[in-house]
This record gives C-alpha cells, sequence and structure tokens, in this order.
C-alpha cells in the first residue's frame, strides 16, 4: 500500500490577497504532481512568491523577471511573468517556447505542446521548438513521436549535441539500440560531457526494466571507451555490472574497448566482480 500523508500549506493574509485562483489552482496541481511522483521520498518543499505582474511593465521587462524566476526554479511565478509577456507580445516564438520550457518543467504536458507548437507555427525555423516538443512526447512515452521532432530539430541545427543525446535516449526507451547508439556518438563528438549530463539529467529513468538500465550503462561504457575517456568507460561498465549486464563477455571481443582492456583498471575490475568471464583465447 502507498504510504499516505497529510500536506499542510500556509498562507499569510497577504499571500492570500495577492495570490489569483488560477495560481492557487497550479499550485495545487504541482503539489499533485509532487506527491504521485515522490511517493517513497519526502523532498522539502520550498515556495516563492512574486507580486503579480504589474500592468505597466513591458513585455521585455516581464519576460527578464520570468527568466529569474526561472533560474530561481519558481515556476509557478516564471509561468504568470512568461504568460504575462505574451498577452504583450503575442507574435514571440520566443516567450511561447519559454512558457512550453516551465510547463514541460512542471509535467504539464498538454499546455507545454499547445505554446512549443504555437512557437513553431510563429517561426517554422525554431530548433529548439522541435527538440522541446521531443520531450513532450517523451516525458509521455511517445518515443516514435519524439524522434520525429528531435530528427526536425536536427536537420535545422545538425551540430547541437543534445538533439542528438535527446534523440539517442528516444531510440534506446524504443529498444533500438544500434541507432540510439549512433545518435550517441555523434552527440559525444559534438560534446564530450553531454552524455554525462544526459545521465545526471535522470535519462536513464525512463527505461522500463532493469535489463534496459544494464545494457544503456553497457552502451554509454562503450562509447567512452571508444571517445578514450577510460574513467567514465569504467564508471559505467561498473553501474552495468552492478545492474546485471548479461553481455558482458562483449567487452573481451568489441574493437571499442581495445584501448581500456590495456587499462590495469579494467582487469582490477572484472576481478573484483568474481565474474566468469575470461578473455578469449587466440
Amino acid at each position: 500500500m502507498t504510504p499516505r500523508c497529510k500536506i499542510w500549506v500556509f498562507f499569510s493574509p497577504s499571500q492570500f490577497r495577492r495570490c489569483s485562483m488560477r495560481r492557487y489552482l497550479a499550485f495545487c496541481e504541482l503539489l499533485l504532481i509532487g506527491a504521485s511522483a515522490a511517493q517513497a521520498q519526502v523532498t522539502p518543499l520550498t515556495i516563492r512568491r512574486a507580486e503579480p505582474p504589474a500592468a505597466n511593465a513591458t513585455a521585455e521587462e516581464l519576460e527578464r523577471a520570468g527568466d529569474q524566476y526561472q533560474s530561481e526554479e519558481s515556476h509557478l511565478d516564471a509561468l504568470d511573468y512568461y504568460q504575462a509577456a505574451l498577452t504583450k507580445k503575442p507574435g514571440s516564438a520566443r516567450l511561447c517556447n519559454k512558457l512550453g520550457i516551465v510547463e514541460l518543467q512542471t509535467q504539464r504536458y498538454k499546455e507545454a505542446r499547445k505554446h512549443f507548437k504555437q512557437a513553431i507555427k510563429i517561426e517554422r525555423m525554431f530548433a529548439s521548438a522541435y527538440n522541446n516538443l521531443g520531450s513532450v512526447y517523451y516525458g509521455q512515452r511517445q518515443y516514435g513521436a519524439a524522434i520525429k521532432q528531435y530528427r526536425k530539430a536536427i536537420q535545422l541545427e545538425p551540430e547541437i549535441a543534445s538533439f542528438h543525446a535527446n534523440m539517442g535516449a528516444a531510440y534506446f526507451a524504443k529498444k533500438d539500440f544500434e541507432a540510439a547508439g549512433m545518435s550517441y556518438a555523434r552527440a559525444l563528438q559534438l560534446d564530450p560531457d553531454v552524455l554525462e549530463r544526459h545521465a545526471r539529467s535522470g535519462i536513464a529513468a525512463q527505461l522500463s526494466q532493469s535489463v534496459d538500465v544494464a545494457r544503456y550503462a553497457f552502451v554509454m561504457a562503450k562509447l567512452y571507451a571508444r571517445s578514450g575517456a577510460m574513467d567514465r568507460a569504467l564508471l559505467y561498465l561498473q553501474r552495468a555490472i552492478a545492474e546485471g549486464y548479461k553481455g558482458m563477455e562483449e567487452v573481451f571481443k568489441d574493437a571499442d574497448f581495445a584501448g581500456l582492456r590495456k587499462d590495469p583498471r579494467f582487469a582490477e575490475l572484472m576481478a573484483s566482480q568474481s565474474l566468469a568471464f575470461s578473455e578469449p583465447e587466440h
């Protein structure tokens, strides 16, 4: 049975008077999202409240304020300020994209999808909006639709490493491991650190089974070994072992691991796991 808990939220009289019904309901929605996602983990909830957007502020002033609140992870306030800015500048693809990003971060997928599509309608060559729309579909586990949007983003701006990494994650979730590896390899060529950032951002959390997580770690180890990043290759190889990857004998055969096999730490890792692996005889 899922543990239940009560959440008490206190507003001062002045805060309550400043709080519009829309913001209050949105806040309640975020509480429900957070409670559903956390389940077994309790995370301290920090609320940053701001004054409502000033009626006489310019669109640029409102956007800058929204950027500041977004950088502070005060998403509801950022949402209010970006929306107010968009009201004054309705033809701004950039503002639509920023609104969509906040909504994506707060799992308001329907609203995010609407704003990213609006940004694309205004500016057909807006590569980031296509990429972000792909991330909406990825978040909803619609991986084929996500890949379609990532591909459009890459066609417009082929040198953005994160676009390739995102497409690799979607291919991996579809269990198209060959295509995933190709996308990840291209991302790594463009930015040697992009895959590490992706791993920290929770890409592996989308994978449904531990066997997928194990294979993900192994693929990452292979990519890093191929690029010469032996520290990271060893780290992901250790993760693959810990997750129970079944094809570990590949490390002794695959040419991409040739450099890693010469590293003394590789032999130590294999020996420390007490695994029945042995390098093939020639």
